[in-house]
């Protein structure tokens, strides 16, 4: 008689019960480093996660016929780790020998994330942190409307409070300064970030400038940040608010709050960096993305020429100077009636497609990904409404990801229209010979394909305008 194989998905539900039972008894070598993740994707976008270090890919989890996951690492060094699962990411915190399960939706990514096991009080807490911030900043911007000294009282008041459950979890959870640090950080550079956008976001709203009237004390909170500590340079709360910064620092002398010459004003940004920031790898990093974000956005090569010059004389990172260097020749490829260069392109046919050899009119060509089906549909949609407002354009839709068999079956949300729709064939190819950095991005070329412009937004509100021109 066949025996009854037990239930694996009540044995899966068990293991972190099991593991946390065992964890609250277990005593671990000193030298034992190992450590554990296991979970569950609920409506996973793909098969797989990638556990990552910074920007480095450490393992591909793959995903089971349930859609569950487990990883023992033999030996995991204490820290914060990233996990992708596209288009989505998220941070996770491993102690010394932490047995971590994970449990999340893709649907609703931020607010379904639970952590159980060795490990999960910690990393519930950043997730509530996470949570709470985001919720805050669905508000809208209302909330800066009202006089700087009703801004500040609010940001205060909800500062202390949270500042209040971040010291009641710290007592309880007692965990390590290394991860407080960046719990610190999460909770802090958060409302030092509404704080920097406030002038600027008032002005916008309402068309008065309040920097006269703000606290002679009202930047005092940058005093207390560190922003030579290598730990949180790949951390997304200090990367944010630190572009938040210097963008508000820039501002702050100008006569117009919105300044129009952008050119001077990321040459003050390098400057700035050079002064504030004396840890060389630290600097380095923020010179580096403060010239890949210069050159996406301003094609002056003059301007260029001076701005990279002044880059060279403040970053040490000779290694990194050969990337920008790259970048810049690429850009230089992409400028006014030049052709764009060659990359692997297939039809829906499956056909190899040269994209010079298609035009014959003037060209609007606009990109999207199989992980941004809501972006997807947007630009589809508005390209669909520039084509019959102007059907002697051509558009050209260009999908930098998928299997064709997926992307053919993403294709039929999308009636023809009369839009071209290809497919890329090696996405990193294109990404570097095109400079395709943001999903944004659209292309404006003329009927010999000769390239007008390199860098437009099909989401522009004035776009129909730019392409009558």
């Amino acid at each position: 008689m066949q025996k009854k194989l037990p239930n694996t998905n009540l044995l899966f539900l068990f293991v972190p019960l099991i593991s946390l039972l065992a964890s609250c008894q277990k005593k671990f070598d000193p030298k034992d480093y190992s450590a554990y993740i296991q979970g569950e994707i609920i409506n996973p976008t793909s098969n797989y996660l990638l556990f990552c270090k910074d920007n480095e890919v450490l393992d591909t989890l793959f995903l089971d016929e349930n859609n569950k996951f487990y990883k023992k690492f033999d030996s995991l060094t204490p820290g914060m780790y990233i996990y992708k699962h596209n288009p989505e990411f998220q941070y996770i915190y491993f102690d010394k020998n932490d047995s971590l399960t994970l449990r999340l939706n893709s649907r609703d990514f931020d607010h379904s994330i639970i952590f159980s096991g060795r490990g999960a009080e910690k990393n519930n807490f950043l997730m509530n942190l996470t949570v709470r911030n985001i919720m805050d900043e669905s508000e809208g911007y209302s909330a800066f409307d009202v006089s700087p000294e009703k801004f500040s009282q609010r940001i205060d008041s909800v500062h202390a409070a949270r500042t209040t459950y971040y010291l009641r979890n710290k007592a309880i959870i007692n965990w390590s300064d290394n991860f407080d640090l960046y719990a610190k950080a999460k909770l802090d550079l958060h409302f030092f970030a509404l704080k920097e956008l406030y002038p600027t976001a008032h002005y916008v709203r309402t068309d008065e400038d309040v920097r006269d009237k703000l606290p002679v004390d009202y930047y005092g909170f940058r005093k207390k940040i560190n922003f030579n500590d290598e730990r949180l340079l790949k951390y997304s709360s200090f990367t944010k608010y630190l572009a938040i910064m210097l963008n508000s620092i820039v501002n702050e002398p100008e006569q117009n709050i919105i300044p129009d010459n952008k050119f001077d004003k990321y040459i003050d940004k390098l400057n700035i960096v050079d002064t504030l920031i004396r840890n060389d790898k630290v600097k380095n990093a923020i010179l580096d993305n403060i010239a890949f974000i210069y050159l996406l956005e301003d094609q002056n090569l003059n301007n260029n020429d001076k701005f990279l010059e002044r880059y060279f004389e403040l970053s040490t990172d000779k290694n990194q100077h050969n990337e920008i260097i790259q970048i810049q020749q690429a850009i230089q490829n992409l400028k006014y009636e030049k052709k764009l260069p060659e990359v692997p392109l297939v039809n829906t046919k499956n056909q190899k497609v040269s994209i010079n050899s298609i035009i014959n009119k003037r060209t609007l060509m606009f990109f999207w990904t199989k992980n941004g089906i809501a972006h997807a549909d947007a630009a589809h949609q508005i390209a669909a409404e520039l084509k019959a407002e102007m059907p002697n354009i051509e558009i050209i839709s260009i999908c930098i990801d998928g299997e064709h068999g997926e992307w053919l079956s993403i294709l039929k949300r999308y009636p023809s229209n009369g839009i071209i729709e290809l497919r890329s064939d090696d996405f990193n190819l294109m990404k570097d010979e095109w400079i395709i950095t943001k999903i944004q991005r659209c292309m404006l070329l003329d009927k010999d394909g000769s390239i007008i412009d390199p860098f437009v937004n099909i989401f522009d509100n004035n776009f129909a305008t730019i392409l009558k021109q």
